[in-house]
């Protein structure tokens, strides 16, 4: 066994920090007592191969140190085969490097084909098995009955595999409890949307129901009440609860109602259209464009107080 300090050293070598030493012994404890040339190198050379160098190699070793302690045969590389097989990435390992940083499961080579079976055999596959994989990697590693589960919910739901709406709503319903979607649903209830409207508008924006209980109720409560919006209209576009009401949606009503009372535009725009524009869009098309008020539109804009233009 080496000793601590040339475990410290041959971290410190390869672009570890303090912090990044610290946090790693912290959570492992053993690697102290590792051997470098046996365990510690050629493992951190796999990851170096991957992409990770330097301060990324000590940022994911330091929160993910147990990676350290997986066979390189037997787990770690039959692993990264069958992602980078589902993934198809042969030039770029940045998705395969997100894949390891955002698994909150140990690795697991049965686990990961079995569930990649499972939704294949769904029929999810190609790029939605890809595009799946790239956003919710903790998917695959997680236990097999959990995930047929919640694929399981999502069908069960009306969604069909080759919706492009089916990966968000796996995401949505994979990253919340059953006890805190049920929540939300009767919440939406409370407010007079029946159950296949609650259903409806979760397939059409699945990742509405995302935030918390609180931070919804504030969404639905500002769009039906402070905004007067008719709830068969929020029932056909649920998407605006997947803004920002603070910091995209007041704002931007703000600079419309200044810009209609001014005379700016012959006709409205719908708040659909005005809420979708990315920022550089709507600044070119509702602020710069009109070069004579656009100062004014601006500070609006940006420190207007809430709905008072």
């Amino acid at each position: 066994m080496d000793n601590p300090q040339s475990v410290a050293q041959f971290l410190k070598q390869l672009g570890f920090s303090d912090a990044h030493i610290r946090s790693s012994i912290q959570l492992r404890p053993e690697i102290l007592f590792s051997n470098v040339d046996k365990t510690l190198k050629p493992k951190l050379q796999f990851f170096q191969d991957l992409g990770f160098t330097g301060p990324d190699l000590g940022n994911f070793i330091s929160t993910h140190p147990r990676v350290l302690f997986y066979s390189l045969e037997r787990t770690l590389i039959p692993c990264v085969d069958i992602v980078k097989k589902t993934l198809g990435n042969d030039k770029n390992n940045q998705d395969l490097i997100r894949v390891f940083q955002c698994s909150y499961s140990d690795p697991s080579v049965s686990r990961l084909k079995c569930n990649i079976a499972f939704l294949e055999s769904c029929g999810i596959v190609g790029p939605q098995l890809s595009m799946l994989l790239k956003r919710a990697p903790w998917l695959f590693f997680s236990s097999v009955t959990a995930l047929r589960d919640q694929v399981s919910r999502v069908l069960d739901m009306g969604f069909s595999v080759d919706s492009k709406m089916f990966v968000p709503a796996v995401l949505t319903v994979g990253g919340m409890t059953r006890e805190s979607f049920s929540r939300k649903i009767e919440l939406l209830r409370s407010f007079g949307f029946s159950m296949d409207e609650c259903l409806d508008m979760f397939r059409r924006a699945p990742t509405f129901l995302r935030p918390s209980v609180d931070k919804l109720k504030f969404k639905i409560d500002f769009f039906l009440n402070d905004f007067e919006l008719d709830r068969c209209a929020l029932v056909s576009w649920p998407n605006c609860l997947t803004y920002s009401i603070e910091n995209r949606v007041i704002p931007r009503y703000r600079v419309l109602r200044v810009i209609m009372s001014k005379g700016l535009l012959q006709k409205e725009p719908s708040l659909n259209y005005v809420l979708t524009l990315s920022e550089e869009k709507f600044l070119g098309k509702f602020i710069s464009r009109f070069p004579d008020d656009a100062e004014e539109i601006l500070e609006i804009y940006i420190n207007g107080d809430l709905l008072d233009s």
